[in-house]
């Protein structure tokens, strides 16, 4: 679905480093090159990390990020945005800023708070200035329900009739379609999406693996990969539901800990059909 020169729809990635592969930057490439759109980055953290965990996090500074964002912007023409991993009230600050001066457009937020080894990945007082910066400048904001609870400051979010509360009162904090995560709450690994008027419940299949990690990432990469091609936010979320399927039915068991998904794992079904 690229332009009629044959060039690919640009995405922006505007998250941290994971040097084991599976998450941040390394994921969202991967999820833009499965998806057929060309992908850019600026890189707001690099981390030392693998499938264990997080063994050290060096934030980059907000005056480079800010160059990073005018480097890219400045030369391509940006079709959409995803943004992961924000450390600081700085990083946050900054990132608003230029979203708002470039004028991009289908921004997807996933709200990294806690890495999937338990490491927090936010700052505690940088919350409310994700609230307030970010939700108002996002088609889509894609919590689980543990990120959801911090944000909201609530109790925790169990069934499908708390993640319907939580869905509205996010969407009150200012996010224009909440896409909330709650794949390990039943058996049918349901997500609720919710734009203030329409309330769908999208239910996948449970998979028995601990392989998961960069889960977040790629569901947001995926939806923002949609999005610069033209898909409304609800096809674009469904699609990108479909991809995180199949890539945790073939995740890949290695290192020691949570293993990533497989990004490629439609090469290897064509492959062997």
């Amino acid at each position: 679905m690229g332009t009629s020169t044959g060039v690919p729809p640009i995405v922006l990635t505007i998250a941290g480093s994971d040097s084991g592969g599976g998450a941040g930057i390394q994921a969202d490439i991967k999820t833009f090159s499965a998806f057929g759109v060309y992908g850019a980055s600026v890189i707001t953290a690099l981390t030392a990390q693998n499938t264990v965990g997080v063994q050290g996090v060096h934030g980059a500074p907000p005056d480079f990020i800010a160059a990073q964002f005018d480097s890219v912007c400045s030369d391509l023409s940006v079709a959409s945005a995803k943004i992961g991993m924000l450390a600081t009230v700085d990083v946050i600050e900054v990132v608003a800023e230029k979203l708002q001066e470039h004028a991009l457009a289908r921004v997807v937020l996933d709200p990294v708070m806690v890495a999937k080894s338990g490491d927090r990945l936010l700052a505690p007082d940088a919350r409310e200035a994700l609230v307030e910066k970010l939700f108002p400048l996002a088609e889509v904001v894609t919590p689980n329900t543990e990120e959801a609870r911090d944000i909201l400051e609530s109790g925790e979010i169990e069934n499908l009739a708390q993640m319907k509360y939580a869905v509205r009162a996010l969407h009150e904090r200012g996010a224009k379609c909440v896409l909330l995560k709650g794949g390990h709450i039943t058996d049918g690994a349901v997500d609720i999406f919710f734009d203030g008027e329409i309330e769908v419940a999208l239910e996948g299949r449970r998979v028995d693996t601990p392989h998961t990690h960069g889960t977040g990432c790629t569901l947001s990469s995926a939806i923002a990969a949609g999005l610069a091609q033209g898909e409304s936010t609800i096809e674009a979320v469904k699609r990108a539901k479909d991809f995180i399927q199949g890539a945790i039915e073939n995740a890949l068991d290695i290192g020691n800990g949570r293993g990533p998904l497989n990004h490629m794992y439609r090469r290897r079904v064509e492959q062997s059909s």
